[in-house]
């Protein structure tokens, strides 16, 4: 059955950066369905992270907002309930809605919106993982990333992150056959969202043996000493604790062999659903959209990881499939993560996106139809989290990207001419001024600073309180009723094998003896 409105399936990657994908120039990571969809869908060229940190990135995604306007400062600070997602507004437009993965939602509602959520999250949901801008570059050795997971790559043929992707995949693809079996007439938005290529860098041998040990690429930027780094990166060199261990060339190797094994780990798990839509005859009516939460440096300039908006670490990849609906093209403006929740609404509404409050994001739905483009759009964001000492602030617009923290000197980039980010032209182009102006003029920073701080200290004495006593967890249990699912004796035997069957047989009772 062919909906008048197409059904939707998001795919989301975790730490997944632009570059390392064929269809923004890698020449060796192999990802054919991605690569497909990339060929016939739209590529937005330039997709950025509004904050390259895990929970306050997935939290844009879903309410287009940054997190200066929702308190999501970190990866454990409270998304609150009261703020609409995409999932409120497809569920009013008819649509079922569920999700099937990691979005790190903390706090007690772990469904934003969503009808349905197949599985738990992959890490938790309290307030565990607050960071402590009071402590400047200390480490809080429990939870900050380190170098273990650079020097530990290799063949796995499961980990706690395989064993939770391959759990989304299943259930993601069984969702997608509920669908049809069960609510056929109904139009669905199906949320798959993975926790690879996320380091620890260990694959599948499957996937490991795509690639040859010797082929696998060094970091265009090599290694630089800690004191060539500018501020920020020198933070986020101490907070991961990177001069703890010695990372040899092997190493580096390794790590990156794993995590473009990994790339293609997912790629397949997106085959898989994609071979299930057409199984079912729902492809050529399902939009397919494709993005991450923010990159990884994997070993550039000697970082690992993320927490920053140097291209590595805050350019992800975006893309939209449909092409009934759109013609194939690359977007080179701009645009960010907070324009999903206008866009999906725009694609569930005929274009039209109606919302009920004002949102960070833009729909980028006229760029799908074919629109102009924007010469002086701008893709805008905020880190208020681990490795910051205070907010910081990217605007890319053309081939300009400007960074500004006023705990650090500016950072102006022509990524047209520099897109290694060599070059910073803030202390003599006149440019930097002017984006300074805007991104002061945009964002009251102090005020914002002494909210973090105050929500930061908040948060970390009631993590105490919380440990004392009784303790209710807000990780999602999922609602599964496994006593429903098959054949029961409140049922029909015939009746349910007929109706669980897809396609359906033709009809029997055209063929009973009279």
């Amino acid at each position: 059955m062919k909906n008048a409105q197409p059904d939707i399936l998001f795919v989301m990657a975790d730490q997944l950066a632009a570059q390392f994908l064929p269809f923004h120039g890698h020449p060796l990571v192999q990802a054919p369905n991605l690569s497909r969809l990339a060929r016939e869908g739209v590529v937005f060229e330039n997709c950025y992270t509004t904050s390259p940190l895990c929970a306050p990135a997935r939290a844009t995604v879903m309410n287009g907002l940054l997190p200066s306007r929702t308190g999501v400062y970190d990866n454990a600070a409270e998304f609150p309930s009261s703020i609409p997602t995409w999932a409120h507004y497809l569920r009013l437009a008819g649509y079922k809605t569920c999700l099937s993965g990691k979005m790190h939602f903390v706090g007690p509602d772990q469904l934003h919106g969503l009808e349905e959520r197949l599985t738990t999250d992959i890490y938790p949901a309290d307030f565990g993982w607050t960071p402590d801008w009071r402590l400047r570059q200390e480490r809080i050795d429990w939870w900050y990333h380190n170098m273990t997971s650079v020097l530990q790559p290799g063949i796995a043929e499961i980990t706690n992150q395989l064993e939770f992707d391959d759990e989304v995949a299943f259930l993601a693809i069984r969702k997608i056959y509920d669908y049809v079996r069960f609510e056929p007439e109904k139009p669905f938005c199906l949320m798959a969202s993975f926790t690879h290529p996320h380091d620890p860098y260990a694959a599948r041998r499957k996937f490991w043996d795509l690639y040859r040990g010797e082929d696998i690429d060094l970091p265009k930027v090599p290694r630089m000493e800690r004191a060539a780094l500018d501020p920020h990166s020198q933070r986020l060199y101490d907070v991961s604790a990177m001069d703890d261990y010695t990372v040899t060339e092997a190493d580096l190797r390794a790590a990156r062999h794993g995590y473009y094994a990994n790339i293609s780990y997912v790629d397949d798990l997106l085959g898989q659903m994609i071979r299930a839509l057409e199984a079912t005859g729902r492809l050529d009516n399902t939009v397919i959209v494709f993005t991450s939460d923010h990159g990884d440096f994997l070993g550039e300039r000697g970082l690992w990881y993320k927490m920053s908006y140097l291209e590595p670490s805050a350019h992800v990849p975006f893309l939209v499939w449909s092409p009934k609906r759109f013609a194939a093209r690359r977007v080179k403006e701009p645009v960010t993560i907070a324009d999903i929740l206008p866009t999906l609404t725009a694609i569930a509404n005929d274009g039209v996106a109606t919302l009920a409050r004002p949102v960070d994001g833009r729909s980028l739905y006229p760029l799908l139809i074919g629109g102009m483009e924007d010469p002086d759009g701008t893709a805008w964001g905020e880190y208020l989290a681990e490795g910051a000492i205070a907010p910081l602030y990217m605007l890319r617009r053309g081939p300009w990207k400007f960074i500004h923290s006023p705990a650090d000197p500016d950072q102006l980039f022509n990524l047209g001419d520099d897109p290694l980010e060599l070059v910073n032209l803030a202390p003599s182009h006149p440019l930097a001024a002017k984006f300074r102006a805007e991104v002061e003029a945009k964002f009251d920073i102090p005020r914002i600073h002494s909210q973090v701080l105050e929500s930061q200290q908040s948060r970390l004495m009631m993590f105490e309180a919380l440990k004392r006593g009784h303790h209710f967890p807000w990780d999602f249990q999922p609602l599964r009723d496994a006593s429903e699912q098959y054949t029961r004796n409140h049922m029909s035997v015939t009746d349910r094998d007929l109706k669980s069957r897809f396609p359906h047989a033709p009809d029997i009772e055209d063929k009973r003896r009279r």
